[in-house]
């Protein structure tokens, strides 16, 4: 298809028209953490650390970073154990209720986070006695088991069957093939599927806000609780954009290595 240059012109336009109406808002909470002025006077009257030092010492800042490392953590782990063996199992086979299952396991990312939140929620202060820290975990686990089996089920239909079936004419066992064959292939995928849980885990507040325990606050809920306090504002600008920059390295960590995967997969 011959893409004419008027059209090529429209769509470089309203892909710059995009990304203004995304990243400029990003960066002007970067520049407003530099800010001098405490109203976000703009442009800035003058740049200043002492925003970022602040929130530094902050310890409510410095609580919420460790919970949301930790639950993005566990929850990566759950669902990179999780995630595997599912697309795994459902790699390659053919069975009554296949898509079906396939469907339920990317349901809960498809959902609103909202609906989620609420069911979720419902579940556990109606029948596990209440919201935990385990709580929080299992609600990011579920969507988290969805980006880890997306990416290693991807990276299996690319890797097709010919190549086990060689190692297994070869006389290579299932676990040495598993071990040497299969796995190798599947690292890149395996490790970018862990970046982009863990990027979503971490930067996620909707389900949170519906299944953490009492006094337990993650980055971004504490941003959410801190945002209309007016002495707090510069600090809120700060987490913003160190979260912000914190969320784009596992992503574009995770691009790389999908691409990469991609190319070996050639």
């Amino acid at each position: 298809m011959t893409v004419t240059r008027g059209t090529k012109w429209l769509l470089a336009g309203f892909f710059v028209l995009v990304s203004a109406i995304i990243y400029i808002p990003l960066l002007i909470i970067l520049v407003n953490s530099f800010n001098t002025s405490l109203t976000f006077a703009w442009p800035p009257p003058g740049f200043t650390l002492e925003w970022w030092s602040r929130a530094v010492s902050n310890e409510g800042v410095r609580d919420a970073f460790v919970t949301s490392v930790v639950v993005a953590t566990v929850a990566t782990l759950v669902a990179l154990v999780l995630g595997t063996l599912v697309s795994f199992a459902l790699s390659g086979t053919k069975f009554f209720g296949h898509n079906t299952i396939s469907l339920l396991v990317v349901l809960p990312i498809a959902l609103p986070g909202i609906v989620t939140g609420l069911a979720l929620n419902t579940m556990f202060t109606s029948f596990l006695g209440g919201l935990t820290f385990f709580t929080l975990v299992v609600a990011h686990a579920t969507f988290c088991i969805v980006v880890v089996f997306n990416n290693t089920s991807a990276r299996l239909r690319r890797l097709g069957g010919d190549v086990v079936e060689a190692s297994m004419d070869l006389g290579a066992s299932r676990a040495f093939t598993f071990r040497h064959v299969i796995l190798p292939n599947m690292r890149g995928a395996i490790v970018a599927g862990a970046l982009l849980a863990f990027g979503l885990s971490f930067d996620e507040i909707i389900v949170t806000t519906f299944t953490a325990g009492p006094g337990i606050q993650t980055l971004p809920l504490w941003i959410f609780n801190n945002l209309f306090r007016p002495q707090q504002a510069p600090i809120v600008n700060v987490v913003a954009a160190a979260l912000v920059v914190l969320s784009i390295l596992p992503i574009y960590l995770a691009q790389r290595l999908s691409e990469d995967a991609a190319r070996s997969a050639v």
